[in-house]
């Protein structure tokens, strides 16, 4: 590969490959590469909830608007790559009602849909549900497949002009006068390229890339687990409503239901210990809610980093760490052309590419509006080829193997 690229995007993710679509529709040349199999990072390992908000509503109100808004707009888009299920937060005898309370509240605030029910209508919407359930309230939550999210992206930014290089790592990034001369890049790609833009859209890894810049950028990664068992016939996605706490959403599948998930800090994203009392707790919380998955069979257990920034964070628990994004323009660091993408939501992988496209394009002085929240996504509503793409894009990822690892015959 010897061609240059105006924009290098490093890190195939949603966020990775959504810069690189939204780069594309805008007539910039673009190349994507990433280490591994599109998608290998975060954003396939995790439970798959496209949020509504209501997560965050009473502690981060902006959050919450970002998520709500991105939700419309990716049952807009996204056909197959996510599925309108519903949700329910649910309180238990033994958790605060003013919670609730306050939760109802924010979300009417924020403009978020929300029904209140009361014990024994909740367990009618859904049988098998706890004994002891108080009283529930209906948000818009759903479920994303992000293997289809991820390989849909990358589709639409190929289809579009764009270069998409998965098992390609970046092996060092070369600094001079200021600003960022070249990249080089091992391989599939086995060479060195001079961009004038390099986008670090790496997650959770973000750290290594700037390093070889020899600029700082702040993560403060976690590390929880999901855990999908055997359960047929949930329909929403429940949350407990409590403080954001271990296990305490559960998603559901076909045939299979996530249950998660815990947060434990980690220094490195690529060499973190696992512990057994991660997957126990979270099975133990979930069955709070759902009794039948504390004896369900377990299907297959995995844990991903999240992808938190907070430069100032020393030591606290990471649950308190905002999960909206920042865009980082290193030039104030002396590496001018180089941008970090960091935090945020799955959910909102979309937004995080349009505001960091928006700033590229200041740069390269492009004027072209951002197209993507309006434009459907390449190959949405065809399954059967998203699938396909998955598989030539590096196969599905754990949050959704059971959907498109069966469909694609892996």
């Amino acid at each position: 590969m010897s061609d240059d690229p105006t924009v290098l995007v490093i890190g195939g993710g949603a966020t990775g490959t959504g810069i690189a679509r939204d780069l594309a529709a805008r007539g910039v040349d673009a190349t994507l590469v990433d280490r591994g199999g599109l998608g290998s990072g975060t954003s396939g390992r995790s439970h798959g909830l496209l949020h509504s908000g209501a997560r965050y509503a009473e502690a981060d109100a902006e959050g919450a608007r970002e998520c709500i808004a991105e939700n419309r707009t990716l049952r807009s888009i996204a056909g197959a790559c996510v599925r309108d299920t519903g949700g329910l937060f649910v309180r238990l005898a033994g958790d605060d009602p003013e919670y609730l309370e306050e939760k109802v509240a924010a979300c009417e605030a924020i403009g978020i849909e929300t029904e209140r029910l009361d014990a024994d209508a909740a367990r009618e919407a859904v049988p098998g549900l706890a004994d002891d359930v108080a009283a529930a309230f209906r948000v818009p939550d759903g479920v994303i497949y992000p293997s289809r999210l991820v390989a849909a992206n990358a589709a639409d930014a190929e289809r579009r002009g764009a270069t998409v290089r998965p098992h390609a790592p970046v092996e060092d990034v070369t600094v001079r006068d200021g600003a960022v001369e070249s990249v080089r890049v091992g391989g599939d790609v086995d060479g060195t390229l001079s961009p004038e833009v390099v986008v670090n859209a790496t997650g959770a890894w973000a750290d290594s890339i700037a390093e070889m810049a020899g600029v700082e950028v702040g993560m403060a990664p976690s590390r929880g687990v999901m855990v999908s068992v055997e359960y047929d016939g949930l329909g929403p996605v429940l949350n407990r409503c409590r403080d954001p706490d271990d296990g305490d959403i559960v998603v559901p599948h076909d045939g299979e239901v996530v249950l998660g998930t815990t947060s434990v800090p980690v220094s490195d994203p690529d060499d973190y210990e696992t512990a057994d009392w991660e997957v126990e707790r979270s099975v133990e919380e979930c069955a709070a809610m759902l009794p039948a998955v504390a004896d369900a069979p377990t299907v297959r257990t995995w844990w991903g980093v999240r992808p938190l920034y907070e430069p100032d964070e020393a030591g606290q628990d990471r649950r308190g760490i905002s999960r909206g994004f920042t865009l980082l323009d290193h030039e104030r660091d002396g590496a001018a052309g180089l941008y970090s993408v960091v935090g945020g939501k799955l959910t909102t992988y979309r937004q995080m590419a349009e505001t960091t496209v928006d700033r590229v394009c200041d740069r390269l002085g492009v004027d072209a509006a951002c197209e993507t929240a309006a434009e459907p996504l390449a190959h949405a509503d065809e399954p059967d080829r998203l699938d396909e793409l998955v598989v030539e894009y590096g196969g599905a990822n754990p949050t959704d193997a059971d959907v498109v690892g069966a469909r694609a015959g892996d």
